[in-house]
């Protein structure tokens, strides 16, 4: 009766027809969502951002509004990993994928994220990370009603492919993409800004149902923003359309004519100024 209802409400939530949906393992085991958390861990982020990141997923993951939201699931449990990512082959699991049903487990994976902290690395490959995000997603042991890319990062797309291709490719297997830009200023590659990062998420980097955007301006907001992501996320609500973005607010995609080469741009001007 359980697989019954959890195929009907599968159909129900389906991605369009032209998505190439991952076929039912009867070996996996179900859940809510399936969901992917990519962290941006590029050499433009300090230790001090590095460690905020970890802890406020830690912290966001382990609230009382995360664990309830899990809970008042059809299934009540989730499937997740967290991946930390930079360079076009610079992807680094930090915790494998893990089911997530009640704070015991929540806590199991808080811990793994601050038992250490990573160094940054270098570049910043969007298309690297979502096309390793969606590779990790097969054969995972998990089936969920939803598959969800959660992207965090402090710039555009400056190595490895370009972010159009990669993204519409894990838009085509029924994944959905979210963003969490960073727009504060505390790193040392401020070169690599983009003052309207946000819309580089909304138009370049962000795709699928229900997909959304929350900026955080400064870093005293992250684990908040992040919490409030994963509400969204796990319960598979789709925010209101909202007005220019206001510190924590949420921003639906939408397309629009924006230059999504332009982190590949600014890595080529200052290259030339590297050179004789």
């Amino acid at each position: 009766m359980l697989r019954t209802l959890a195929a009907l409400f599968a159909t129900a939530f389906a991605a369009p027809a032209t998505a190439q949906v991952e076929p039912y393992d009867p070996n996996s085991v179900e859940v809510d969502v399936e969901l992917l958390l990519l962290v941006d861990v590029s050499r433009s982020m300090t230790p001090n951002e590095l460690e905020i990141q970890r802890r406020g997923y830690a912290e966001a993951l382990t609230s009382d509004a995360v664990l309830q939201v899990i809970g008042d699931g059809f299934l009540g449990h989730i499937a997740i990993a967290y991946v930390e990512w930079a360079g076009a082959w610079s992807q680094n699991v930090v915790h494998d994928w893990a089911i997530i049903g009640s704070r015991e487990d929540a806590e199991a994976f808080a811990q793994t994220l601050t038992r250490h902290f990573s160094q940054g690395m270098r570049r910043t490959s969007i298309s690297g990370a979502l096309t390793t995000g969606a590779d990790l997603f097969k054969d995972n042991g998990f089936t969920g009603l939803r598959r969800v890319i959660d992207i965090s990062g402090d710039g555009p797309n400056n190595d490895g492919g370009p972010v159009i291709p990669a993204r519409d490719t894990v838009l085509a297997q029924g994944i959905t993409i979210n963003g969490l830009p960073l727009m504060t200023q505390e790193g040392i590659g401020t070169q690599w800004n983009l003052p309207d990062l946000d819309q580089y998420y909304i138009n370049c980097v962000v795709g699928g149902s229900g997909s959304f955007v929350i900026p955080v301006t400064d870093w005293a907001e992250f684990a908040g923003a992040v919490r409030k992501k994963l509400v969204l996320e796990i319960a598979g609500d789709v925010p209101p359309p909202a007005p220019p973005v206001n510190r924590m607010g949420v921003r639906p995609a939408q397309d629009g004519g924006y230059d999504c080469l332009v982190g590949e741009k600014i890595w080529d001007n200052y290259r030339r100024m590297w050179e004789p």
